[in-house]
């Protein structure tokens, strides 16, 4: 989950470093620390905290060094325990992005050997592995080390008298920043954006020398090139454009998110290259989190508009009970595209002869290497850890999907298709009710328990809008089927239990109605979000956030936006770090 940085060249290494860590915070914010190579010594710093709280720190004079902002897997959040991790010598420092499965068994063995631990890290013992295995070559010593090591990696390395950076990467993210005369390696691009928008994606297996005289690339013992690419994103893409947090800008950044991302595969009819459903019998979604949530939806759109069988799994049961896979497509469903568990169930798919499409945001991820194809989203920068313009591209993507293969006649694609087009301009109106559902959430805000609820395709926009909430309001936020109250969660039901209901116009409108009578028995406040001109709900609930009335199928869109303004003013009455919530990061590359 961890964010790491290192650079060479011409500037103080301690002021670019500190600088693109703080654009890694989302990735890790227990605590932080930086190594720089000065007059052949290695000078470190370690604090705890976030890095974003950190000030301009004088650490040394070179222009080479490391960072790292942590997201605490073995120790608690401590200085000794931060990164970077140094040898016995203190000549070689290391951060890592990982875990080290087999750690435990290193330590003792190094332990045996006279080695002198400081943490409770599983990192410490790669500074220790390259330390026994270094001969002049730094190169040599890592690729011995991490020969040794089992579980997940990106690790980057330096020696206090070599002018020169080694990385390598195992299941964790890592890109290379190509600038002019310097280089910057990230375990993600927005720290690399302020120095260059040229990059290079390093894939499984791959190790980076980075020297003044330029980089190579190793991968298995042999030299390979890899490919530079241009970024597409500006440094102002993640900014926060002067809004209080990440994300409310991003929550207003997806009227703009559906149009890319519409642009991207719709003119006159859908663009997307549909070889991957060929021959296919079933669809299996596999996702985490928000991910997950948007695969529930793709399973309702699908097997209504194609007729398509569709599972979902979630991607961390999928990798341990591996259900058949005879003629499937699997759809693996990742923001980042670095999603540990979302990843291994992919190169577990197509192992068991099921077809891959990966639908991401970020190009040249994992993922989008390890899928047989590739859908992106058009979110740009997604800084916030709770995802909510990212998953409202994935909708639109699955939207496109199926009406792609759907059976409906030609007229009634036709339609859809304009409804979606709309889809920005109703959004913006949802937007334009933020006063109102702030004045809502000042009232959630003095509850510790809420349910949600949906029949439908509002089951999954109801699990969604309760991940919202506890995230980042840490309310205990729950979420079931309407008709499922009554075979149990009727007992938690009372007046210091509101229930937010997504109410959608289709064939579920009537009961869904006749279970809001029933929670308002149990003398619940009843939230309900539903179309503007619904007038019959407000005889049963107390409060409606009335959004612009679509196709309802494409209710997801509308009603999920209103419930993530809900969410983030519920927590800012709450006074939540709303961009960093406790104990989670962005980015999920462990398992």
């Amino acid at each position: 989950m961890c964010g790491i940085v290192g650079y060479l060249g011409f500037r103080r290494a301690d002021g670019v470093i500190i600088s693109a860590l703080k654009r890694l915070e989302y990735r890790g914010y227990d605590s932080w620390g930086v190594a720089v190579r000065d007059d052949n010594e290695i000078r470190v710093i370690k604090k705890v905290g976030a890095i974003g709280d950190a000030g301009s720190y004088s650490i040394a004079g070179g222009n080479l060094g490391v960072g790292h902002t942590r997201w605490a897997t073995h120790g608690k959040p401590s200085e000794i325990n931060a990164h970077p991790h140094t040898d016995c010598s203190g000549k070689i420092a290391v951060v890592h992005n990982g875990i080290i499965s087999n750690f435990q068994s290193l330590k003792e063995e190094l332990e045996s050997r006279g080695h002198i631990f400081k943490s409770e890290t599983d990192t410490e013992v790669i500074a220790h592995l390259i330390e026994e295995s270094y001969q002049g070559d730094l190169k040599e010593a890592v690729g011995k080390a991490v020969e040794r090591l089992r579980g997940s990696y990106a690790i980057v390395a330096l020696h206090a008298e070599k002018d020169e950076l080694v990385a390598v990467r195992y299941k964790s993210p890592l890109v290379l920043g190509a600038g002019d005369e310097e280089w910057i390696i990230a375990s993600d691009v927005p720290a690399i954006l302020d120095y260059t928008n040229r990059v290079v994606y390093l894939e499984d297996g791959d190790m980076v020398v980075l020297s003044r005289d330029g980089f190579e690339v190793w991968n298995n013992g042999a030299r390979i090139e890899r490919m530079i690419e241009t970024i597409p994103w500006s440094i102002e893409d993640a900014e926060k454009g002067g809004y209080e947090h990440f994300m409310l800008k991003e929550i207003h950044e997806i009227p703009k998110v559906i149009e890319d991302t519409l642009f991207e595969y719709l003119s006159e009819d859908i663009e997307i290259d549909a070889s991957f459903s060929a021959g296919i019998s079933e669809i299996v979604f596999i996702a985490c989190g928000t991910s997950y949530h948007a695969s529930l939806v793709g399973r309702y759109l699908i097997e209504k508009l194609t007729g398509i069988p569709v599972r979902v799994e979630f991607a961390s049961e999928f990798i341990y009970h591996q259900p058949p896979m005879h003629r499937a497509l699997a759809i693996a469903i990742t923001q980042s595209g670095e999603t540990a568990d979302t990843l291994e169930a992919m190169r577990i798919a197509k192992r068991l002869g099921a077809r891959t499409l990966a639908v991401v945001n970020v190009l040249g991820s994992t993922a989008t290497r390890i899928a047989d194809h590739v859908l992106y989203t058009r979110a740009g920068p997604e800084i916030s850890v709770a995802a909510t313009k990212s998953f409202i591209a994935q909708l639109v993507v699955l939207y496109l999907i199926a009406l792609k293969l759907s059976r409906l006649p030609g007229s009634e694609v036709n339609r859809l298709i304009d409804e979606l087009r709309a889809m920005p301009e109703l959004v913006r109106k949802v937007l334009e009710l933020e006063d109102e559902i702030e004045q809502i959430a000042s009232l959630i805000s003095g509850y510790e328990n809420v349910m949600y609820v949906g029949r439908g395709i509002g089951v999954p926009i109801a699990m969604e809008g309760a991940l919202k909430m506890k995230e980042i309001s840490y309310i205990h936020a729950e979420a079931y089927p309407a008709g499922e109250l009554k075979h149990g969660p009727f007992a938690l039901l009372g007046e210091r239990t509101p229930v937010i209901a997504s109410l959608i116009p289709d064939e579920t409108y009537e009961i869904m109605l006749n279970n809001i009578k029933e929670v308002k028995a149990r003398e619940s406040v009843v939230v309900a979000v539903a179309d503007e001109d619904d007038r019959e709900v407000e005889k049963y609930v107390d409060f409606v956030i009335r959004v612009p009335k679509t196709e309802h199928v494409f209710a997801a869109i509308t009603h999920s936006v209103a419930l993530q303004l809900l969410a983030y003013h519920t927590a800012r009455k709450r006074g939540c770090e709303i961009d960093k919530p406790r104990n989670l990061a962005k980015s999920v590359t462990v398992e």
